[in-house]
């Protein structure tokens, strides 16, 4: 098959199933791997495509994501969205130390989270969502905090305004879980309002460690509101749909990133 041929297959393949893998295009197409890597640097320097870490994706989809509210997606009902956050949620839970003081994210991330936290040994959770700490009511190795505020009349149940800063204010962090709307290198870490980025600021300052949660489709994102610049974070972890490009500038900034990877489907 000619190059030519091999190209219109691959992005027949990214039209159709949204995303391509360096590994398929390396069995469909018996090529090597380096092969496979220069024919998606061929497609995107010709704009028909966007590299990820782990192969490829139609253009479209990122203009999608940038304006997508992707809060309440992420749960088993999408298939299209949960695998990424599990798999970020996945390793974030890694992070946790016994005898650790944690913050945890009340967002969509933080319930996931539920199905992955170590269970073994003991460590503090400090949550700002009733939800969540409902949750954890019967875990019998965590100790769990409550942050005070107004509780959002949401499903999640979540307290981020002053008196929720307040109350964290006084407190030391271990280890910071957090996600937001969106992570661009050039912007930051952002947030969807005043009163969260000021909450979200506080945890930040006051975390030994601090750990940003970013499934793909918030990298390169700016939400409404910026909460600190993107080096502010130790640690940054995506998934296998990340944005080569925008990696490439995390790691100039001089972050740690992690690439969770996709559970292989048997």
């Amino acid at each position: 098959m000619f190059a030519e041929e091999r190209h219109a297959e691959i992005l027949k393949t990214i039209n159709e199933e949204g995303r391509i893998s360096i590994g398929d295009i390396q069995r469909r197409f018996s090529v090597g791997l380096d092969s496979a890597r220069r024919d998606l640097r061929i497609l995107e320097e010709k704009g028909l495509l966007k590299r990820t870490h782990g192969g490829a994706i139609p253009l479209n989809r990122i203009d999608s994501y940038r304006y997508m509210d992707v809060k309440g997606f992420a749960d088993k009902e999408n298939p299209e969205i949960y695998p990424s956050y599990a798999a970020v949620a996945k390793k974030a839970a890694e992070f946790i130390k016994e005898n650790d003081i944690v913050y945890l994210t009340g967002a969509s991330l933080g319930f996931i989270m539920l199905a992955y936290l170590p269970e073994t040994f003991p460590y503090t959770l400090v949550v700002n969502s009733v939800a969540l700490a409902d949750e954890l009511k019967f875990w019998d190795n965590v100790t769990v905090y409550i942050t005070g505020g107004k509780m959002r009349m949401s499903s999640k149940a979540s307290m981020n305004d002053a008196l929720a800063a307040d109350f964290v204010k006084n407190m030391h962090f271990d280890l910071n879980l957090m996600t937001g709307t969106g992570y661009e290198t050039d912007f930051g870490f952002s947030t969807d309002s005043t009163e969260t980025a000021a909450f979200m600021r506080t945890v930040i300052q006051n975390s030994r460690k601090n750990v940003v949660m970013v499934p793909n489709q918030k990298l390169g994102s700016k939400g409404f509101i910026k909460v600190c610049d993107a080096d502010k974070f130790d640690v940054l972890i995506t998934d296998w749909d990340a944005v080569e490009d925008e990696l490439a500038k995390i790691e100039e900034l001089g972050v740690e990133f992690i690439v969770a990877e996709q559970e292989s489907k048997i």
